[in-house]
């Protein structure tokens, strides 16, 4: 999430989501799509330019987006169905396609949870699994690098020569990203209760998610607004490690759907009040454009501990151990994956709970190495809806192995149905793909879906036009 949010803050995209999850051009002017689909060019915008005072060019844009497609699920995707991406002149950026790639400009306007990026092509051409050594980007906020503090602060700094679109509104990832304050000190703040008094009494501005104990006491405080929307609502899920037994074999992970208690876990992060939360969760949250309910009953029928025992025994389960990764110093996952534990207990497993800060859990979860060597089981992690809204954006969701994200889910069936939804032409074709999809996801269990919350951000009332989606501070004005 910080990593996410950094870079939506310094770098510009050529398209943008607005809040309804509808693109828009962003950096771009425009495009045309001829050749029945397969030749699209997209025309810059006038007066773009990076930090460093150069000129922003279609020859940046280039091997920026051949770094964004080397390691994400959508960009991989439109990069297989892609023969040549060229720069004519400076203003023009042409994809000559294999096939006709609808979903183009959804790749590049940030519908998963990396960050199209565009940057200068001496970075842009680096080793797109090595970050840049320099934060030079297009976008309405420069990094300050010699005032960040590792573990405390970021600072930014509004980019004078940023011009914002002339049309439009400010809407999530899209609209005219007008900045109204010089500078930026984002605050990393490791106790809730110490952020709470913090923003009451004005220290700081804005909380970008309130631990919900937190709430109740927020709302009760006349200088502060609590805010919420479809963007910031966030779907638990279990992610297992396939690379290793148990959860190698497919029916071992059936077998922990029987166990799983979607209102329990939700009710451990959010609290009891079912407003703020919600079950009968499959793939998408209930808000968005694609969701349904196919098979949905899998997590709604009573829980059944054991039946999930008679099925585990019956996958060849034998009671050794299996590592779970529990993030206990954050507020949302520590309990998550408290509930996580339980259910497997419940199902029959040896669970050994191995609790690390949340750095070492990440580092932990892309070790390949067997469980009792330094690598693991499961966890229980979250999936926000800012791009957990079509299949790409849900990165668990990938069935290609050991080419795939952490966890390295095998299903050659998902990754078909993948294929074919990337060719979609309509939102009748994504929404019988996604159906299959789901009925798949209950066969396969990449993951287990724990239930999707209501995240709330908190904000002083001295600032106002505070946007939908993530905290990006453009938009955002003094009151």
């Amino acid at each position: 999430r910080p990593t996410r949010n950094h870079g939506y803050l310094v770098f510009d995209t050529l398209f943008g989501y607005d809040e309804n999850l509808t693109v828009q051009p962003q950096m771009a002017a425009g495009h045309t799509i001829e050749d029945d689909g397969k030749r699209w060019t997209v025309t810059l915008r006038d007066g773009l330019k990076f930090h460093d005072g150069e000129p922003v060019l279609a020859r940046d844009v280039v091997p920026s987006i051949k770094r964004f497609c080397a390691r994400d699920t959508f960009g991989q995707a439109l990069i297989a169905a892609t023969d040549e991406i060229a720069a004519p002149d400076d203003r023009r950026i042409v994809f000559r396609l294999k096939r006709p790639f609808p979903h183009l400009a959804r790749a590049l306007a940030g519908g998963t949870n990396l960050v199209p990026a565009i940057m200068p092509a001496r970075l842009a051409e680096t080793d797109p699994f090595k970050p840049v050594t320099e934060m030079v980007g297009s976008g309405p906020f420069r990094f300050v690098a010699n005032e960040r503090v590792a573990g405390h602060r970021v600072v930014y700094e509004r980019f004078a020569g940023y011009v914002p679109r002339a049309d439009g509104r400010t809407s999530f990832l899209s609209g005219p990203k007008a900045v109204h304050f010089d500078r930026v000190e984002w605050a990393i703040i490791p106790d809730a209760a110490t952020t709470a008094a913090a923003l009451q009494s004005g220290e700081i501005d804005w909380w970008e998610v309130v631990t919900a104990d937190f709430v109740p006491v927020l709302k009760r405080d006349s200088k502060v607004t609590i805010a919420s929307s479809k963007l910031l609502d966030a779907i638990g899920i279990m992610r297992f490690n396939q690379l290793h037994p148990p959860f190698d074999n497919p029916a071992v992970r059936r077998a922990v759907l029987g166990t799983i208690d979607q209102a329990a876990a939700m009710q451990a992060i959010a609290g009891t009040d079912p407003a703020d939360w919600k079950d009968r969760i499959g793939l998408f949250g209930p808000d968005m454009p694609l969701a349904n309910t196919v098979g949905i009953e899998t997590m709604t029928a009573p829980r059944d501990p054991a039946k999930a025992k008679r099925d585990l025994i019956a996958a060849g389960y034998k009671g050794e151990p299996i590592v779970l990764l529990d993030p206990s110093n954050q507020e949302e996952l520590h309990p998550l994956n408290l509930v996580g534990a339980q259910a497997l207990r419940d199902a029959g497993f040896n669970v050994n709970v191995v609790a690390q800060d949340f750095a070492s859990v990440i580092r932990r979860r892309l070790d390949k190495k067997p469980p009792d060597q330094g690598g693991w089981n499961v966890t229980c992690t979250l999936m926000d809806s800012a791009y957990a809204f079509t299949p790409p954006g849900l990165f668990p969701l990938r069935g290609n192995g050991k080419d795939g994200p952490w966890g390295w889910s095998v299903s050659p069936r998902i990754e078909a149905l993948l294929q074919d939804w990337y060719g979609a032409g309509d939102l009748a074709r994504e929404k019988e793909i996604s159906r299959a999809l789901q009925t798949q996801l209950w066969e396969d269990v990449p993951y287990i879906p724990m239930g999707q919350y209501s995240q709330k951000t908190a904000y002083r009332r001295t600032i106002t036009d505070v946007p939908t989606g993530f905290p990006l501070f453009y938009g955002v004005r003094p009151a």
